[in-house]
């Protein structure tokens, strides 16, 4: 597995960084920025350390997937530290398997540091192979789409 590093800086403090980008507030804001890597893209399950989220989209026939994961850390507005355990294939939950096994201990990490008002955000993920380019591709497309829900 790789480690990948993504940094935006947002013209905003990192609270709201932190607010907007999890979706705290209005789910609708993970949703918007969240939308480049799916349309559809949403949660359910909550941030809080130790809990479950899942990680939800559907695919072109509807049919729902997603991640299974769950919140290591969280330190608001600083740090939250996301483990990926498994896949959902429409409503079933798998965490055993090959493909759960690629991606065994795979961590999706946010970094908000905040400087004058200045937020940089740091995401580092790791990533299986198959993947590297389409995270490459699509997570500054991500951030860039976070960052303009707060230029005014």
């Amino acid at each position: 597995m790789e480690k990948l590093q993504f940094k935006i800086e947002i013209n905003d403090t990192a609270q709201r960084v932190y607010e907007t980008m999890l979706g705290l507030k209005e789910k609708s804001t993970y949703e918007n920025w969240t939308s480049a890597f799916n349309p559809t893209s949403t949660y359910e399950g909550s941030w809080d350390k130790g809990s479950k989220i899942l990680f939800i989209g559907n695919d072109e026939n509807g049919k729902k997937g997603g991640m299974i994961s769950k919140i290591e850390e969280h330190e608001p507005a600083k740090f939250v530290s996301i483990l990926h355990y498994g896949f959902l294939d429409g409503d079933n939950e798998i965490t055993t398997g090959e493909q759960v096994e690629k991606w065994a201990g795979g961590h999706e990490n946010y970094i908000f540091d905040e400087k004058n008002s200045i937020t940089t955000l740091t995401v580092e993920i790791d990533s299986i192979e198959d993947y590297l380019d389409y995270f490459n591709q699509t997570y500054p497309a991500a951030l860039e789409k976070l960052k303009a829900m707060f230029q005014k």
